[in-house]
């Protein structure tokens, strides 16, 4: 069945998604390739919840805010390319199962020929998975969204926020520093009125750091 504008077809790999992430390494791109080869597509919807909501740097046909129930985010990732190094990784976002919660975020229309670069993006422990995802007129398609699960190998887990944000806020990498990855995502997601207690505590902590260390070089 080939991919139709807000439809995407059941997962077509080769191995089921538990095979492919057992002894998983940290590059996912040759995964992601198998699980979806997009046979006659012309057009994807592509749902951003982390820094794609701010970082567009694809080519998109539309973008609309849209929801996806069931899922909530968390910074349990660990980033060992973009947000940080191998030696001192930093924390982005993933997607966990939460009943009843719902993530706000975008939904992009995009050519498969953009997956290339996003898997790239994405490559470290993300792997494509379809999505029911709503609109805000009620409209329901299914869309890909990159989720890193408990089973990739840059996967962190739960820390209470205080020992989250340290981290955060001690991690810098080839694309900046950690910390501007969550204040960005911050303000996108006031801009889209949109609540997550999760990202808004670790953002209060940064900046709680941030003013205790300026008024130490005050004082």
């Amino acid at each position: 069945m080939p991919f139709r504008r807000g439809v995407v077809p059941a997962l077509r790999a080769s191995r089921s998604a538990a095979a492919m992430m057992d002894g998983m390494t940290h590059d996912t791109t040759a995964l992601n390739r198998e699980r979806h080869r997009f046979e006659g597509a012309a057009e994807v919807w592509l749902f951003g919840y982390g820094s794609l909501i701010w970082k567009a740097d694809f080519a998109f046909i539309e973008r609309r805010r849209a929801r996806l129930h069931g899922w909530s985010r968390r910074f349990w990732q660990g980033s060992h390319d973009h947000r940080g190094t191998p030696e001192a990784p930093g924390r982005v976002l993933t997607l966990t199962r939460d009943e009843g919660a719902s993530c706000t975020g975008v939904a992009y229309l995009v050519t498969p020929a953009v997956f290339d670069a996003l898997d790239h993006r994405e490559k470290n422990g993300y792997l494509r998975h379809v999505a029911p995802l709503e609109f805000d007129d009620g409209t329901r398609v299914d869309g890909l969204v990159y989720i890193a699960d408990e089973h990739n190998a840059a996967w962190l887990g739960p820390a209470p926020d205080a020992d989250i944000a340290r981290q955060i806020a001690a991690a810098h990498g080839p694309s900046g520093a950690n910390r501007d990855y969550v204040l960005h995502l911050a303000d996108a997601l006031r801009a889209q009125q949109a609540d997550d207690p999760h990202v808004f505590a670790i953002e209060r902590a940064l900046r709680g750091m941030g003013e205790s260390h300026r008024s130490g070089r005050t004082a």
